[in-house]
């Protein structure tokens, strides 16, 4: 039973103060659930207040990227090692936005996925098509080549999470439809039995980004291969998060 996740990706947004309002709105409104979770990836510099607030809770929390590398000169990264000391539960590997400003190719999120598996820290893969992709080669030709790569970085036996985020839909307003959204993850979780085996495929959990908000999640969460939901801009959002945390907490009861 794979179960259901959701995750907050505040990308480069927070203070210490709004933050605090957050994680006592999650803390409060998140129960312990059979088989279901929630969790916050944050900006580094908020991992700490993350510990100290979530730290030992039911709410998981991680960072939005992680170095490929264990440790030197390399300014302005920041390790697995370091991550797992803040108690990171999780890493977003491959986020659109990191390879469209900072060039990260495929074999690099690879690296990632295996850095982060070295320290126990879980990598959320994010992969996605643009609209010229979409038009191009179809809806799942480019994330589901993106993923073969990204997994050859995965450790045996060692959890991932996959994050489909169609990049067309990433902060439009415009989600995919769930129809949509659950061909793709369909052969995102073919592409994962081919590599990692039938018995990962069947225990990793797949989400779906892009523009997710309350009015929408009920409807991806009834797809097969949908277990969950990365979301951005509304997990900002203390009472459309509250919407969506609470449907998590019962969905499917």
């Amino acid at each position: 039973m794979r179960g259901k996740l959701t995750v907050g990706n505040w990308q480069m947004h927070g203070g210490l103060a709004e933050n605090a309002a957050r994680f006592a709105v999650l803390a409060r409104e998140w129960k312990p659930a059979g088989g279901r979770e929630i969790a916050v990836c944050v900006p580094f510099p908020f991992l700490a207040q993350a510990r100290e607030t979530l730290g030992g809770g039911t709410v998981g929390y991680g960072a939005q990227d992680v170095s490929a590398h264990a440790q030197g000169a390399y300014t302005g990264e920041v390790s697995a090692a370091m991550l797992a000391e803040f108690g990171c539960r999780y890493a977003i590997v491959g986020h659109s936005e990191r390879r469209q400003y900072h060039g990260e190719s495929d074999e690099q999120i690879a690296e990632k996925v295996a850095a982060a598996h070295r320290h126990g820290v879980v990598p959320i893969i994010c992969v996605g098509e643009t609209a010229d992709d979409l038009e191009t080669h179809g809806p799942s030709a480019v994330p589901v080549a993106q993923l073969r790569v990204a997994l050859g970085g995965a450790a045996k036996g060692k959890p991932v999470v996959v994050a489909y985020e169609p990049v067309w839909a990433i902060g439009s307003g415009q989600a995919a439809t769930s129809e949509q959204a659950q061909q793709v993850c369909a052969a995102l979780r073919g592409v994962i039995a081919e590599v990692l085996g039938d018995d990962a495929a069947s225990a990793t959990r797949i989400l779906y980004g892009g523009s997710v908000k309350a009015s929408n999640i009920a409807g991806f969460m009834r797809e097969t291969d949908i277990d969950g939901a990365l979301v951005g801009g509304a997990s900002l959002l203390l009472d459309e998060f509250s919407s969506i945390v609470r449907y998590q907490q019962h969905v499917g009861t």
